[in-house]
């Protein structure tokens, strides 16, 4: 049974919500912050927050009027300096939990309205379509107006995504709705369409994808309507993306990635770029070494090497199609590479790393957007020998308690 109470924040969790301490178990308040006295609803170890009595001089004045309601963003009412410190400290406890105590930079911040890759919801309404995100831990979908987070083209799309979606609906279902502004335009990779979809349905999809001026549309990884390639800029170079396929979430954040990756690479001749998608770090790799990309997902693979075949003056790109959850790179494959760059998706890892921990590679460069998985996997490197050297944490999710990181670790000579 829920209870009305009126408490002090003690500090902030770990996914930016604040939590009353002293009273048992602790309980979770999300938007409250440290100091605030606030009147909330507990229920269990989650609150409510109903008023804040007593506001912190760290609050301020949220960026989107969807803010409480949307859970794609939970932190807007910080800070920018309570903000940016709170990500870093969630990078320091994730370490100090593996008993590391690196060195750790500062968060690189990134600008609002940048964000060039967001997965939608939408789901029936009684008037229509709501077409956005998801209420934090809840199953409704708020519709929205405005996004500062969304890069623009994405934010102006969305009346046109609405009249997309409501073809591909069924009554009681739900769509999930990939939108990346390419270089060149929107790609829609669309999961959850009616099936089958009737030939009505399809002739006003296919309308909607005319009007919207979308580059690309899959429903169910079929393509709807193809108008052109989209095509991003990886440091230069051109990759067109497959369908639906994985890329950084921001522009601005992939740049701060790959410098720091390179910087840490620079010298070394060959490479194996591990979890290497579309060539985000191999191809620019590719300038100074020569690289094997190691990727499980074909679509992506190929895109890279199409790629690497017409960017002139790259050294040679090796590609290798391999699942490194089930087969990871074997001590013996690991000869001869001089630095191992690794990207894995929030699970990190772990089987690919316990090998790696007993070669004999000197460089190795982890990025990952989980600082839990990553400390997990920094430890076994360290623990095989590995010295860890700088941390580098990049605000790629922006007003989010996530956060992307990049560590550098050497194993010494002899």
């Amino acid at each position: 049974m829920s209870t009305i109470r009126t408490v002090r924040i003690g500090r902030l969790g770990h996914d930016g919500d604040g939590v009353i301490e002293g009273e048992g178990a602790p309980v979770y308040v999300p938007f409250a912050l440290p100091g605030e006295m606030v009147r909330t609803e507990v229920d269990g170890e989650r609150g409510r927050l109903l008023e804040v009595v007593t506001p912190s001089a760290d609050r301020q004045r949220p960026a989107c009027r969807h803010f409480a309601s949307c859970g794609g963003c939970t932190l807007q009412h910080m800070r920018s300096e309570t903000y940016l410190a709170f990500k870093r400290r969630v990078v320091v406890d994730a370490f100090a939990s593996r008993n590391l105590t690196p060195a750790i930079d500062d968060v690189v911040p990134i600008p609002p309205g940048t964000r060039r890759r967001v997965v939608l919801a939408a789901q029936r309404a009684h008037t229509g379509v709501d077409l956005g995100f998801h209420t934090l831990r809840g199953k409704e979908v708020v519709s929205l107006a405005m996004c500062p987070v969304a890069a623009p083209a994405i934010v102006r799309a969305l009346p046109a995504l609405n009249r997309l979606a409501e073809p591909l609906l069924s009554r009681r279902g739900a769509l999930r709705i990939a939108v990346t502004a390419a270089d060149n335009g929107l790609d829609v990779a669309i999961s959850g369409g009616k099936s089958p979809l009737d030939g009505n349905g399809r002739m006003r999809a296919v309308e909607a994808t005319q009007a919207g001026g979308f580059l690309r549309v899959t429903v169910d990884d079929e393509p709807l309507m193809t108008l052109g390639t989209p095509v991003v800029a990886v440091d230069g170079i051109e990759v067109a993306l497959p369908p639906g396929g994985f890329l950084q979430a921001v522009r601005e954040s992939e740049a701060e990635l790959r410098r720091r990756v390179l910087e840490a690479t620079a010298g070394r001749r060959r490479i194996a770029d591990l979890f290497a998608g579309i060539g985000t770090f191999s191809l620019p790799l590719a300038r100074h070494a020569e690289v094997t990309a190691v990727e499980g997902d074909k679509a992506a693979l190929a895109a890279l090497t199409a790629a690497g075949r017409r960017a002139p003056g790259l050294k040679p790109v090796k590609v290798l199609a391999r699942d490194l959850f089930r087969e990871p790179l074997a001590r013996k494959e690991l000869e001869g590479f001089d630095a191992v760059v690794f990207d894995p998706p929030r699970q990190g890892a772990r089987a690919q790393v316990e090998v790696l921990a007993n070669s004999a590679v000197p460089v190795v460069v982890a990025v990952s957007c989980n600082p839990a998985t990553l400390a997990r996997d920094v430890r076994m490197l360290v623990d095989g020998g590995y010295v860890l050297g700088r941390v580098t944490p990049i605000d790629q999710f922006l007003y989010s308690p996530h956060v992307e990181v990049v560590a550098m670790l050497e194993r010494p000579a002899g």
